[in-house]
């Protein structure tokens, strides 16, 4: 296999971003990284435990240390949290070493996809208030997922399958193996 570019994905939870770059990387034979999983990992707790822990400063510290080292590898995809692009050292490292893709996806969709998950730290257990926190992150990082992306893809009611069909569609304009 010939050598690649790295494949970064961005969006918001339960975007799929996980799941997309995890598919994503057996159809092209790539090394796969989630920066939640390595975060949780390296500091040997959930994500959950880390904010309660540690608080969310101290998260995004570590998140942004985790996508520096990564995205200095080579020919990997790497599935973002949802606000790791708050960091605009994290989005220059995004934008300046590899091709971004920002998974876009409906509030309703997200509620849909995180709602039985507990080791979401910004999300509330009532429904109402996790929609309003969902649209309150949305109106603030949607503007940074769209600035750093490129290549926007819908993911809302949509299989995988069909997504990875798209995205490798869209990804060899980009000539990603050289």
């Amino acid at each position: 296999m010939h050598k690649q570019k790295n494949i970064f994905l961005v969006g918001p939870m339960g975007s799929g971003k996980s799941t997309i770059g995890y598919l994503l990387s057996t159809q092209l034979n790539m090394k796969f990284y989630d920066v939640d999983q390595e975060a949780e990992t390296r500091a040997g707790l959930s994500i959950c435990d880390i904010f309660n822990l540690k608080g969310e400063p101290e998260f995004r510290i570590q998140e942004e240390k985790i996508i520096k080292e990564l995205t200095g590898e080579k020919g990997i995809i790497l599935a973002t949290g949802g606000g790791s692009i708050m960091s605009l050292k994290s989005r220059n490292l995004l934008s300046s070493r590899g091709i971004v893709i920002y998974l876009r996806t409906t509030i309703h969709e997200q509620l849909k996809r995180v709602s039985t998950n507990k080791n979401r730290p910004l999300l509330s257990q009532n429904h109402e208030i996790s929609k309003k926190t969902l649209s309150s992150l949305l109106e603030v990082r949607s503007p940074l997922y769209r600035d750093i992306a490129n290549i926007i893809i819908d993911t809302s009611n949509r299989k995988s399958g069909l997504i990875i069909s798209n995205l490798l569609y869209d990804l060899n304009e980009f000539s990603i193996f050289f």
